[in-house]
């Protein structure tokens, strides 16, 4: 087989699960390594993706693929284009209650969130958000997070205007001028504290959601097909989330060459991000809560079935090293 051929023959085994080469035909080579394919989003607190690669075990080699937004990055997972992603809880509750076959295999991020306005604007409270054009991406974390703030303020998202704006363009947009303020995913609101663009509303940490965010997962028929992997790629995360929790300096390094920021807003931004690959009855109940918060809102039309949307069997047999 030419290697042209051979290429096109391994890309087709699994629509792009690199794990489809556990059953590859004796014809390749016993030492090619299989491929996992991880998706990770363009902010800090998906950062631990991008170390991946670094701890990956001997016979395994890791793919980091970037998306913009945490939607993206489920439905990669969905469609199987990747083995692993990370996204927000949000999108993941999203698809489930959906009935999409992703599931909940581990944490990845806490906190990650901020509501910065516009400094001229000297917004110090979402009472001042009233009449004010605010960027809100729909379908997100954060967006579940700013409607129950605004609802424990006594408002709603009526009192505001609200504007689509991607994560990554939310900073851009503040400082053009064309919102009056964002609800943010770091590095945004690190970039604009530390350039002087914005400055802090308020950290949205307050409600019964606690400061619920990211999340890794994969497709059911993974867990059921190849679960060895499975827990080979849940140890790769807990290793490479360790690892960047302890070595700030590394983490910011890294942050600055995938995420394209400086480093003084990496630096800002860390403070606000808590990386996190555990999963346990905490993290469960306030995913719950958060559910419910969605099927109130009618962002979902009914519960996902909380017993297969998240897996916490992988995380268990975690040994920390």
């Amino acid at each position: 087989m030419g290697f042209i051929r051979r290429r096109e023959f391994i890309a087709g085994l699994g629509a792009g699960i690199g794990a489809g080469l556990l059953g590859a035909p004796a014809i390749l080579r016993a030492d090619e390594p299989i491929v996992i394919r991880a998706g990770a989003l363009k902010l800090i607190h998906s950062i631990a993706p991008y170390f991946y690669p670094q701890f990956a075990p001997a016979g395994y080699k890791v793919e980091v693929i970037p998306f913009e937004t945490p939607t993206e990055c489920k439905n990669a997972v969905v469609t199987k284009s990747v083995d692993i992603g990370a996204f927000g809880i949000a999108a993941g509750t999203l698809g489930a209650a959906a009935g999409e076959p992703v599931v909940v295999i581990a944490s990845c991020c806490n906190r990650g969130m901020a509501i910065i306005g516009k400094k001229e604007e000297n917004l110090k409270t979402l009472q001042d958000l009233k009449g004010k054009r605010v960027a809100v991406f729909p379908g997100t974390t954060q967006e579940v997070f700013f409607l129950e703030r605004l609802r424990m303020e006594g408002m709603s998202i009526k009192d505001v205007e609200p504007v689509r704006v991607s994560f990554s363009e939310m900073h851009i947009a503040l400082a053009r001028g064309d919102i009056d303020a964002y609800v943010g995913a770091e590095p945004g609101p690190g970039v604009s504290l530390s350039t002087g663009v914005g400055s802090l509303i308020e950290y949205p940490y307050s409600t019964a959601m606690g400061s619920l965010n990211m999340v890794s997962g994969t497709h059911r028929d993974l867990i059921t097909e190849k679960p060895d992997l499975v827990k080979v790629m849940v140890g790769i995360h807990q290793r490479a989330t360790d690892y960047a929790t302890a070595n700030k300096d590394a983490t910011v390094a890294m942050a600055v060459s995938k995420l394209g920021q400086k480093k003084e807003a990496i630096e800002a931004s860390l403070p606000n991000v808590e990386l996190t690959w555990k999963m346990g009855p905490e993290q469960i109940q306030r995913a719950k809560i958060y559910a419910d918060h969605m099927l109130d809102l009618k962002q979902i039309k009914k519960l996902p079935d909380f017993a297969t949307f998240i897996d916490t069997s992988f995380v268990d047999q975690v040994k920390p090293t």
